[in-house]
């Protein structure tokens, strides 16, 4: 059995049960070494996401604010906009685990981890939109994460923009959240910080197997790193160097940051 074309099955399924269930096996196979590396293989151009068949997709600025933490509609609101982007982590980890060949298997292994983390996350949320009367679909959703994908074909720049910028980006935003819901607190917005605190947990661990794979990157080529980083995020996303960015410092440190990113970053004099 082939790891690369059994994985590149499941990155491309678009029903998510029947992908989470392939997935599932293979990363049993893949843990019991059952697996082959075919190194000749190439990962095929990303033309569309799994979910365009099923998720009606218009531009970010096509969606509502989410500012309405009380209501049902609100909340459910809420939860899929947040279900969407772990279902969007789940193909940016298989196609980590894809793309790139003759890797050593520390890095399969770490981004298979992840994968399977943000399946979990996956149903985790989608099990708190059950309990409202939601679904996932209910809602229109943006494409920004696939499109990072396609932005960032080569490894040094996966590794600097996905886990480092886009993800880390997410370790700013979920205590905000969690804050908000902590204000409005009822039996829902309990059980959804209490998910939400696992999330944050485990997407520390994420961000850094990226810093780690980043770093490596960077060492086999000799590059500098924080030089390189910021390079990668304003080519692919202009501007990001350039604005005042509001950080959760403890998580970003955790998760490989370097105190001169931060405060470049945050544009503050400190990383405290």
């Amino acid at each position: 059995m082939d790891y690369f074309s059994i994985l590149e099955a499941i990155l491309f399924e678009n029903l998510p049960q029947k992908k989470f269930k392939m997935f599932d096996d293979f990363y049993k196979n893949f843990l019991e070494n059952n697996l082959t590396f075919n190194n000749n293989y190439k990962a095929p151009k990303l033309n569309a996401p799994s979910y365009e068949s099923f998720l009606n997709i218009v531009k970010p600025t096509a969606l509502p604010p989410i500012k309405n933490f009380k209501s049902i509609e609100g909340k459910k609101y809420l939860v899929h906009t947040i279900l969407h982007i772990e279902y969007s982590a789940i193909d940016l980890a298989l196609d980590a685990a894809l793309r790139y060949q003759n890797m050593p298997i520390n890095y399969y292994k770490d981004w298979l981890e992840v994968a399977n983390d943000e399946i979990r996350h996956f149903l985790m949320l989608e099990e708190l939109l059950k309990e409202i009367d939601g679904f996932y679909g209910e809602f229109d959703v943006h494409k920004n994460l696939f499109e990072a994908m396609q932005q960032t074909p080569d490894f040094l720049s996966r590794m600097a923009c996905v886990p480092r910028y886009l993800e880390a980006n997410g370790l700013d935003q979920n205590p905000k959240i969690m804050e908000k819901l902590n204000s409005n607190r009822d039996d829902f917005n309990i059980k959804f910080i209490k998910a939400l605190e696992i999330i944050l947990k485990e997407e520390v661990d994420h961000v850094k197997k990226g810093d780690n794979w980043f770093k490596y990157e960077c060492k086999r080529l000799n590059l500098d790193p924080k030089e390189t980083y910021f390079e990668a995020i304003e080519r692919i996303f202009p501007g990001s160097t350039k604005r005042k960015m509001d950080l959760n410092f403890f998580a970003r440190k955790e998760a490989g940051f370097s105190c001169d990113e931060l405060k470049f970053l945050s544009k503050k004099e400190d990383c405290f």
